[in-house]
């Protein structure tokens, strides 16, 4: 798939999947998102571990934030069609100011809140496991953040044309 000088390029293994957003025109990788499908009681879950974007994308027409979306709702729309209900992520509380940024932002794509991992208890021993860190643990119905994010990324691409 490609749309405005990129290629989205989905590559799983087994469970675990990638999604890399990669410059037509310098052929660099300009970000991913990685992550797992978990089966779960609540059915196959979509675990997206990372989305991480290259300092390259600082300097491109769009805004960082809309380069993120774009993979994420590639990401988001990829396991949908493997029949990923849920979508869980954890927003790392690495300082309060981006933890708070990041828990608005993902709020703002529609994820919701599950569970605060502090580590102070065994249940969050789990998470830490799961996650790797302490954080917000949020989850989001698939199909509700696939009409989100088309949303957004309509009202970007406005944005942008003006």
């Amino acid at each position: 798939m490609n749309s405005k000088k990129l290629e989205i390029q989905p590559q799983t293994l087994g469970p675990f999947f990638r999604v890399t957003a990669e410059s037509l025109e310098t052929e660099n990788e300009l970000g991913r998102a990685e992550g797992l499908i978990r089966v779960w009681l609540k059915g196959r879950v979509l675990l997206v571990d990372s989305i991480r974007l290259k300092r390259e994308t600082l300097g491109m027409e769009r805004s960082i934030f809309g380069i993120g979306l774009f993979i994420g709702a590639a990401a988001v729309r990829y396991r949908y069609d493997c029949g990923c209900k849920t979508a869980e992520l954890l927003t790392i509380n690495d300082s309060d100011l981006y933890h708070k940024a990041r828990q608005v932002l993902q709020k703002n794509r529609g994820f919701n809140v599950v569970h605060e991992v502090t580590g102070s208890t065994m249940e969050d021993l789990a998470h830490m496991l799961e996650w790797g860190g302490i954080g917000t643990q949020m989850d989001a119905n698939v199909k509700e953040l696939l009409l989100i994010k088309l949303v957004l990324q309509v009202h970007a691409t406005e944005l942008i044309s003006q």
